[in-house]
């Protein structure tokens, strides 16, 4: 497993301390986890959206490319980034509805975590 990027490291550590990540933070976070996810599942069978801050299409299959997807997995910034460090399991979210997922490929639970979950934080 890889090491989380910066980006994540600093949601994180902000959480730690206490403090509510701010909106950059955030976003910057959910670009990373998504930049990895990428990297991981190429394709564009399934759309994957973190409102306010993005969506991707990821994993190979039938292409969408308008209306509603064949495939969609949609939850809030914090619930990606729990999944992407294994703080959140894919089955948990689906049960417990932080991770809304629907139609054929959307289990991500595969891919995840995407991180090694031993985060080194600054001191």
């Amino acid at each position: 497993m890889l090491e989380p990027p910066a980006a994540v490291v600093a949601y994180l550590d902000a959480q730690r301390r206490g403090s509510p990540p701010d909106r950059a933070c955030t976003k910057a976070a959910v670009k990373a986890v998504l930049a990895e996810l990428e990297r991981r599942a190429p394709g564009r069978s399934v759309e994957l959206r973190v409102p306010p801050y993005a969506a991707i299409q990821l994993i190979a299959g039938t292409a969408h490319r308008r209306g509603t997807p064949p495939a969609l997995v949609q939850l809030a910034a914090p619930d990606l980034i729990d999944l992407a460090v294994g703080s959140l399991l894919w089955a948990d979210g689906l049960a417990d509805g932080r991770v809304r997922a629907s139609g054929e490929r959307s289990d991500l639970s595969g891919y995840l975590p995407l991180f090694d979950p031993a985060v080194q934080f600054p001191s």
